[in-house]
């Protein structure tokens, strides 16, 4: 059975998500954020302590890109995945990792800088400059969304779960003045979904 280190609402929902897309049965260990500091034990597991971090059998993996990928293919028969000989495959592939690298990453780094760090060591002009990054980049999303509901194949895919868990984020730390109306409704979309909504209900801490 797939096993997932996860903190609330952190990367690790989009691998939490795509589990209840493909209703694949998991365990689910959901720790206090930082795990590194709220859980010490977790660097026994993952030395690095970020989340997710998945087990499956020999196999771990600890990038959410890599983990919706491999088990969309290894463990979802084909959906929510696209298949090499479609001609949308690489753009699939690339938005796998643009919304973890292209968009999530200067979210972090603007909470990092601007939201986590102590109220002394706070550097807001540097998080304004994530921001702005992040914000120079979100309209190819909306560019690739012309026309269709979702970002590949015209179907729902993983790499609407990367893509939409950046702009869940954005919202969620209070930016959604950066999102179009065009990818408003898009993130309604995927935030309604049933999946993502029990995704979301699994992942509450316990006590």
């Amino acid at each position: 059975m797939l096993k997932l280190y996860h903190c609330p609402d952190a990367r690790s929902l989009r691998c939490l998500w795509l589990f209840e897309e493909l209703t694949l049965p998991y365990e689910l260990e959901t720790m206090p954020f930082p795990p590194r500091v709220a859980a010490p034990h977790y660097l026994e597991v993952n030395p690095i302590g970020t989340v997710p971090y998945l087990v499956d059998g020999e196999t771990t993996l600890n990038e959410s890109p890599a983990i919706l990928e491999y088990v969309a293919i290894k463990h979802g028969s084909g959906r929510c995945a696209v298949k090499p000989e479609e001609a949308v495959y690489g753009a699939w592939l690339n938005w796998l990792q643009f919304g973890e690298c292209a968009l999530t990453v200067p979210l972090a780094l603007y909470l990092r800088f601007a939201v986590f760090a102590p109220e002394e060591q706070r550097q807001p002009r540097i998080g304004a400059d994530f921001c702005d990054l992040f914000s120079q980049r979100v309209p190819l999303v909306e560019q690739a969304l012309v026309g269709q509901d979702y970002l590949c194949a015209n179907r729902f895919t993983v790499a609407d779960i990367s893509v939409g868990y950046a702009l869940f984020l954005c919202s969620r730390i209070g930016l959604a003045k950066l999102l179009s109306e065009p990818l408003t409704a898009y993130l309604a979309r995927l935030t309604s979904r049933p999946a993502f909504i029990t995704a979301r209900a699994r992942q509450k801490l316990k006590g």
